[in-house]
């Protein structure tokens, strides 16, 4: 039987997990490579975003590819918005160091250039270590459930506040 500390420990350990993916999450949505490339190990991490994104060895590559898109403007305006909402986490601790999770994504994106929607539901399945004394993702794998795409509606706004 685990001590109150232990108890206390594995607890506050999950919750810094969970605030680790929620500053992923919040660094996608607000457009910040830095914050995005903090979640991950410095070093070697395996993420697979699947076809649409492809695989990386590393985070750099996956920051990268983020930088493009996030950022990417047309006449001065962001064209990709995304709003990613994590739900259903499914932390487990293996040691003081490791940890596996499990995620599902509700992810809303609105695309300007080719003008259209999609709400997709997806599954992250993820491995965090701890590493400067903070845990960062060390391996992502994303499943796609199922995509809506729809068109835009004619005479539709977009209003947004990215800097």
């Amino acid at each position: 039987m685990p001590t109150p500390e232990e108890r206390l420990a594995r607890l506050e350990a999950i919750e810094q997990i969970k605030a680790l993916k929620h500053r992923y999450l919040r660094a996608c949505d607000a457009k910040r490579p830095d914050e995005f490339r903090d979640c991950f190990v410095a070093d070697g991490a395996l993420i697979d975003y699947g076809p649409s994104l492809g695989k990386f060895e590393d985070a750099d590559g996956i920051a990268e590819v983020f930088s493009r898109l996030a950022l990417r403007r047309v006449d001065d305006k962001v064209v990709i918005l995304d709003m990613h909402h994590a739900v259903h986490p499914d932390i487990s601790l293996e040691s003081e160091t490791e940890a596996t999770g499990r995620w599902t994504l509700r992810l809303r994106q609105v695309n300007l250039l080719d003008r259209t929607e999609r709400v997709s539901a997806i599954e992250y399945a993820d491995r965090y270590v701890v590493e400067g004394g903070a845990w960062r993702i060390a391996s992502c794998e994303v499943t796609v459930l199922w995509t809506l795409a729809k068109p835009l509606p004619e005479g539709f706004v977009i209003t947004e506040s990215f800097s």
